[in-house]
This record gives C-alpha cells, sequence and structure tokens, in this order.
C-alpha cells in the first residue's frame, strides 16, 4: 500500500507543513482581491515567515512539486464549493496505479487506492495517518476511506478519485479562501516517542493525538502564550502569529 520512492521524495519535502487557516486570515487581511496565492507566493512566505496553508494551498503545492520532479498527478477532493470543502493529490506511480496524497489530512503517507494492484489490501493497517489504523475501501466512483482510533472510535471520509480540472479546482480554492470562520484551526505532525503524533490547535484549546490516546495542553490565556506555543511546534514569525490570533479573538462570536 506504500508509494514508490518517486512519489515519497517529493512527499517527503512536505513533511513538516501544518495544515491551517491561520494564512489564510492573515492574506486575507492583506488586500489582494485574488485570495488564493500562487505557489510563488506560498514559497515566498514559508521562506520568510515558515507558514504553510489550508487544504487548497497544499494541495497546490504538492502538485506543482509533482510536476516539477516528473511524476503525473491531479487534483481531487470532496464538497468543493462548500464549507465541508476538502482538496488532496492523486499521484500515479511508474506502474500507473493510483495513491491518495492527503496533506491536508496531514496523512504520513500517501496510499494505494487501486484494488486490482496486487499491493492492494482492504484490511486496516498502519503507518499512514497519525495515531490511527486506515482502510481504503475502492468503489466504483469514489474510494471510501475508514479510521480506526485506538480507543474503537471509527470515522469515515469518501472521496471521488476523479480528475478535477484546474480551472474548477481553482474555483473552489478561491472560494475556500473566502470563507472565514471564527476558530483558528492548525495541525501538524510532529515525533512522539517512536511514532509520528497529530498535535491539533483549535477553538483555543491544543492536544495530541498518539497511539496511547489523546493527550491535552494545559489552557492558556493570552494571545502571545499561544502564539509561543505554536511558534514552539511549527516554527511560524511570532509577530505573525500574534496578529492573526488577535484578529481571531475580535471576530469569535
Amino acid at each position: 500500500m506504500i508509494a514508490s520512492d518517486i512519489i515519497l521524495n517529493t512527499w517527503n519535502k512536505f513533511n513538516d507543513f501544518p495544515m491551517e487557516t491561520l494564512t489564510k486570515v492573515w492574506f486575507y487581511q492583506q488586500g489582494s482581491v485574488k485570495k488564493q496565492r500562487d505557489v510563488s507566493l506560498m514559497r515566498e512566505h514559508r521562506e520568510r515567515y515558515g507558514l504553510s496553508g489550508n487544504c487548497f494551498d497544499l494541495a497546490l503545492w504538492l502538485l506543482d512539486e509533482f510536476k516539477r520532479d516528473g511524476i503525473e498527478a491531479y487534483p481531487v477532493g470532496h464538497n468543493l464549493g462548500s464549507e465541508e470543502a476538502h482538496a488532496a493529490v492523486i499521484a500515479l506511480n511508474e506502474k500507473g496505479e493510483r495513491f491518495l496524497c492527503d496533506l491536508g489530512d496531514q496523512w504520513l503517507n500517501p496510499i494505494l487506492i487501486d484494488s486490482k494492484s496486487p499491493d492492494y489490501t482492504s484490511e486496516k493497517v498502519d503507518g499512514f495517518f497519525p495515531a490511527a489504523k486506515v482502510q481504503v475501501l475502492d468503489h466504483p466512483s469514489d474510494i471510501e476511506i475508514a479510521y480506526h482510533r485506538p480507543n474503537g472510535k471509527v470515522s469515515k471520509q469518501v472521496f471521488q478519485t476523479e480528475r478535477i480540472e484546474m480551472e474548477t479546482f481553482l474555483e473552489a480554492a478561491e472560494h475556500s479562501q473566502h470563507l472565514i470562520k471564527n476558530h483558528p484551526l492548525l495541525e501538524c505532525r510532529i515525533p512522539y516517542q517512536s511514532e509520528t503524533a497529530h498535535w491539533e490547535f483549535y477553538n483555543w484549546e491544543s492536544f495530541l493525538s498518539t497511539t496511547e490516546g489523546l493527550m491535552k495542553d494545559t489552557k492558556l490565556d493570552t494571545v502571545e502564550e499561544w502564539a509561543e506555543r505554536i511558534h514552539g511546534k511549527t516554527g511560524y514569525n511570532k509577530v505573525i502569529l500574534i496578529e492573526i490570533l488577535d484578529h481571531y479573538r475580535k471576530i469569535q462570536v
């Protein structure tokens, strides 16, 4: 189920890229008419401020890197044009087998989705998603991913696997960048003992998801304290973080 080195070499460039809505809010305030950043601008913001982006940012950036590395890839997603929109990428290996590459949900590795491949299994597998085993169920027009947590909880997600035309995808991306929710969100992968765990900051709380279960962080009161904590996990510029979090404090209901 694991991807070949040619795909992994590109994927691994993004190992320390969080998925977040903080950059969306920051860039929205900059005043440009177009809210979806070009990849060149994302690179600049990453270099200057350490910033990453939301699932559309990450999908576009990953597509660009795959293109540079000579790998065929295309955008996919679900619920495009809505508040529940999610974007990802499918990349093809040397045999033409398809692999789901989902930086938006902070997967550890791309996963094989072609049930005709001899390497495919519909059994639960480790090593693809932080603190969970996953199952890939291949249907005629989509794939269903089941996430099995250590506490026995199972959640599911369905992806349409048809190639989305870039014009349509960019329209959905632009729509997403205009949707500003009241609560900040950041997710990232961080080392924890012998595994890679999933750290999340949402609605002024943060916690670590591990194979041992959920570990909640101590609560913080000030924007400055939160900026310090997030900076410690991500390396994001603290001045920018304070600016973003201040804005969220003002718009939250």
